[in-house]
């Protein structure tokens, strides 16, 4: 049987999943259980944003540490996705979304509780761990649940706007929660999404038949945990120990060597985690290229740009939720025009490099960004121009990325685009943290550290330097979809396994 998964804001492929029993009678609650479920998951991937500053001011954590709160969880969900699809077909659907749910629930709990950063980091990483095992069997249930392919694609439509708007969803609840409450109800906030999902669930969702052929790949989840881990703990260990040292380099080497070793295992597993035949179409690779790339650069956007908002020009939370939503409106734009004009019409060449290049050009203007920079004149236009850009980079990437797969390949290549995301956020969130406060220690050299006027400009270098380098990655992305990208509209497979948009 196939599998699907995802995490949000990402693609997932569906197969189709005949079936010889009815369609449950509640199958539409059932649709409303998984979207609460799904809509936790998404939220978390931006709701923490909006807090790290009032966290950080509690806790007491440095700059070169508040990376790990994002990176956490972005880590963790993205190395074990390809594994949790595989545990719900092991262990079945029903169960790996109910356990899912309480563990996300729990580890939401630990770290609204936390008193100190580590416990905070520990149930940022529960949750992506968690949040792994849920979203696959959330994919795999609604396909189950809906076997008429009308039905189906009505759920998935639904199911799609609601992990779309999630990220600015999590955006504004954070702000309301942060500035009228607490930054731990960022957190505590998901036990009633998770109370909601587990009471609905438990009663309404089918018990389904475990895949006896299905087969767990430990040492290629461990190879693949490991090799990412190494080098997103490399990149931040540069912060503190600068590149030469062997606390950077070793662990950047280390992670390099197992992600290569990972390779090569999954050329000789009977059942791996990521079959090679998927990544080597060219266009699938492109865009696997192009998601991992955005990732790292769009995740730095956001978690400085909040930074600068709140800590340099005073922006409360729910200001500063506000402010990100012309982004994801310009987003929303070009994403639509992108997959139901663009790509069908002069295929993905010319549009994922165009994109590539207005996100570039978005971050480069907000290098300029000062104390004095006003909101309508400065700030609002690079963050259109930057959302302008995504929505014609991730569509068509995330879209082409699983499009024309095998059926029985659906399920790891949608959670394989969505891992790429996760994944492009850790390294890219690890890699500008470094970059940004390597840049304000190198300002303050020579300076008084405690001069207000000195402080805020160190910030402003740093949050220069990660704009700067977002838009180097950025760079990369065009040249690389320039290069990689085939010529032409992609042929359509009626075959191939129908995908949904998320």
């Amino acid at each position: 049987m196939s599998r699907t998964g995802a995490d949000g804001p990402g693609t997932a492929t569906v197969s189709p999943l005949p079936s010889t029993d009815s369609p449950p009678r509640h199958r539409w609650w059932i649709l409303a259980v998984i979207g609460v479920a799904q809509l936790m998951v998404v939220l978390d991937a931006t709701i923490v944003n909006i807090a790290l500053p009032s966290a950080q001011k509690d806790l007491g954590f440095s700059d070169g540490d508040r990376q790990w709160v994002i990176t956490a969880y972005a880590l963790a969900f993205g190395s074990l996705l390809l594994l949790g699809g595989r545990i719900a077909d092991l262990f079945g659907r029903k169960i790996t979304f109910l356990v899912g749910v309480v563990g996300f629930a729990g580890a939401s709990a630990l770290g609204g509780a936390a008193g100190s950063f580590e416990i905070l980091v520990t149930a940022r990483a529960g949750q992506g761990l968690f949040g792994a095992l849920l979203a696959p069997a959330a994919l795999s249930l609604l396909t189950t649940t809906f076997t008429d392919p009308k039905e189906r694609a009505n759920a998935f439509g639904v199911y799609g706007a609601i992990a779309g708007a999630g990220g600015a969803i999590g955006l504004l609840l954070g702000g309301v929660l942060t500035e009228h409450l607490d930054w731990r109800w960022t957190l505590y906030v998901n036990l009633a999404f998770a109370g909601v999902a587990f009471v609905g669930g438990a009663l309404l969702l089918r018990r389904t038949a475990r895949d006896k052929t299905a087969s767990l790949d430990i040492p290629g989840a461990v190879l693949v945990g490991g090799g990412l881990f190494g080098l997103v703990y490399g990149f931040a260990n540069a912060e503190s120990h600068d590149w030469s040292s062997p606390q950077t380099w070793g662990w950047l080497v280390a992670g390099a060597a197992l992600l290569a070793a990972f390779t090569m295992w999954q050329t000789r597993s009977p059942h791996p985690l990521l079959p090679l035949r998927i990544l080597l179409d060219r266009n699938r690779g492109a865009s696997f290229i192009a998601v991992l790339i955005s990732g790292a650069g769009m995740f730095g956007v956001f978690l400085f740009l909040t930074y600068y908002l709140q800590q340099s020009l005073g922006y409360t939370p729910v200001e500063t939720g506000l402010a990100f939503l012309p982004m994801v409106g310009g987003l929303m734009i070009t994403s639509t025009l992108a997959s139901s004009v663009l790509l069908p019409r002069i295929g993905p060449k010319p549009v994922v490099p165009l994109g590539m290049g207005l996100a570039a050009a978005g971050l480069v203007w907000m290098t300029a960004l000062d104390l004095n920079s006003s909101y309508v004149a400065n700030i609002l236009p690079s963050l259109v121009v930057t959302g302008l850009g995504l929505g014609l980079v991730l569509p068509p990437a995330m879209s082409l990325a699983v499009a024309g797969v095998d059926a029985k390949d659906s399920g790891v290549a949608s959670a394989t685009v969505n891992a790429m995301q996760q994944i492009g956020g850790s390294i890219g969130t690890a890699l500008l943290n470094t970059l940004a406060t390597s840049a304000a220690t190198d300002y303050l050299a020579g300076k008084n550290p405690r001069d207000p006027a000195v402080q805020a400009q160190a910030s402003l270098e740093a949050y220069s330097t990660s704009y700067w380098w977002s838009a180097v990655l950025f760079a990369i992305g065009l040249a690389v979809s320039v290069v990689l990208y085939r010529r032409g509209v992609p042929e359509h497979d009626p075959d191939a396994a129908p995908v949904v948009h998320m």
